[in-house]
């Protein structure tokens, strides 16, 4: 198992390029870097998700041919997709609000990107581990509703402002049991802060025929792990729970007036939530970056692609839900569950103690 993260990533910076001698302007550049080193790490793996691997995960699970004629395994299309979409015409509505037509793509992405600040990925892979990092990850993330808010109202378009509307009330509905259920667990470890929930969960919670099953809170509490797996599903919009895009409906709802680097952005943030939501779940659920012989990092990586797969294994198996039935599921369904767990979490961790 991993220890808990002694060191963070702006200080391994700065010692190793030899800017912790220039004071508080060496710490500002190394923390610069690091986040750098942190961003790019998720844009990469976003560059292969949105691409590549979501038709290469679709055509096995649909029984189909993805792409493979450009480049080895098709991973040229990753190049190909960004020329294409970056060299299309930006195109403004006519009455579009320009403010906040122009800040809600970049309101949605940087909104993800500011949550992987606190999540523990590995060894001293950690920009930041402040006392209340759970809390921080949920606020930053939900900041992405203005952004879908702000970009459909400001389409001048009634799709668009049908999507907007619905983003807001799906996050409202799922974010609330998403936020309980977290709760549980900070039951269980009596703290905030990240790398103290992913210690926790170092300890082997029990061991059978010389095989130790490691105290994952999948594993202690598995109720909260699928109601917060669920929860997740919907606050990244993925089927069945993916209704504010729904271009059956309403074309491309919030987006439905985007172009070009616009929809890039739009398009990067929708895989960067994915992503945080996995981080989230690799962290609190599944040891964070702990992991037998490999490196932290890369246990990271691969508990974060699993739940990338899982959302796409539900997105091509699930059909959406309507609108109606998904404040339904939130509200009566999620929102109760959720509530049930605290007090049976409370009740059993009150008891232990």
């Amino acid at each position: 198992m991993i220890a808990q993260q002694k060191t963070l990533l702006p200080e391994r910076v700065a010692g190793l390029l030899g800017l912790d001698q220039f004071g508080m302007a060496g710490d500002l550049l190394a923390t610069f870097l690091a986040a750098f080193l942190v961003g790019n790490l998720m844009l990469a793996m976003t560059g292969v998700a949105g691409p590549w691997a979501k038709r290469k995960i679709t055509a096995a699970f649909t029984d189909r041919i993805a792409v493979n004629r450009i480049g080895p395994f098709g991973l040229f299309i990753i190049v190909a997709d960004a020329v294409r979409l970056l060299s299309k015409e930006l195109i403004i509505p006519e009455n579009a609000d320009r403010p906040a037509f122009d800040l809600a793509p970049i309101v949605v992405a940087s909104s993800a990107l500011l949550g992987f600040a606190v999540i523990p990925m590995g060894n001293g892979v950690h920009l930041a581990d402040p006392e209340v990092g759970l809390a921080y990850v949920f606020a930053v993330a939900g900041i992405a509703s203005i952004g879908l808010a702000m970009g459909g109202y400001a389409s001048a378009n009634k799709y668009s402002l049908l999507g907007g509307l619905r983003a807001i009330a799906q996050n409202i509905a799922y974010e609330i049991p998403l936020v309980i259920t977290a709760a549980s667990v900070v039951i269980f470890t009596g703290s905030l802060r990240m790398s103290t929930i992913v210690q926790t969960q170092a300890e082997p919670l029990l061991t059978v025929a010389g095989l130790s099953i490691p105290s994952w809170f999948a594993f202690v509490n598995p109720f909260a792990f699928v109601l917060f797996v669920v929860a997740n599903l919907a606050e990244v919009g993925r089927n069945p729970f993916d209704t504010p895009e729904a271009p059956t409906e309403i074309v491309a709802g919030y987006q439905t007036e985007y172009s070009s680097v616009y929809f890039v952005l739009f398009y990067l943030g929708e895989f960067l939530h994915i992503f945080l939501g996995g981080a989230i779940i690799a962290t609190v659920f599944l040891g964070g970056p702990a992991g037998p012989v490999l490196p932290g990092l890369v246990w990271f990586i691969i508990k974060i692609w699993a739940v990338f797969l899982l959302t796409q294994w539900f997105r091509s198996a699930i059909p959406r839900v309507r609108i109606d039935q998904l404040i339904q599921i939130g509200w009566k369904g999620m929102l109760v569950l959720s509530f049930a767990n605290l007090v049976l979490t409370a009740i059993i961790v009150g008891v232990i103690v």
